[in-house]
């Protein structure tokens, strides 16, 4: 369901958004909700990279297990060809 909100905007840019919804053939609203989805979902999936790396950051502390760049980019320079490699193993 949707609610209203109070949005302020200085009027320059309110001008581009508005001189944008003429060109797309929107509403302004439209292009609005439409930037605002989008700056949440990519702000959303940056926190979801921050916090798996904070738990990942967390866990080689605690156990010292690892994989060097060096392996890394061996393994993924097989992808795709005939000797494509296993991942591999994390070690100390």
């Amino acid at each position: 369901m949707a609610s209203p909100t109070s949005l302020k905007l200085d009027d320059d840019l309110k001008g581009r958004v508005q001189q944008l919804a003429e060109i797309r053939r929107r509403s302004s609203h439209w292009i609005m909700r439409e930037a605002i989805r989008q700056y949440v979902e990519r702000e959303e999936k940056r926190e979801t990279l921050r916090q798996e790396t904070l738990n990942a950051w967390d866990e080689f502390q605690a156990t010292g297990l690892h994989v060097t760049a060096e392996e890394v980019e061996n393994w993924l320079s097989t992808w795709g060809t005939d000797e494509e490699l296993p991942a591999p193993e994390c070690h100390k």
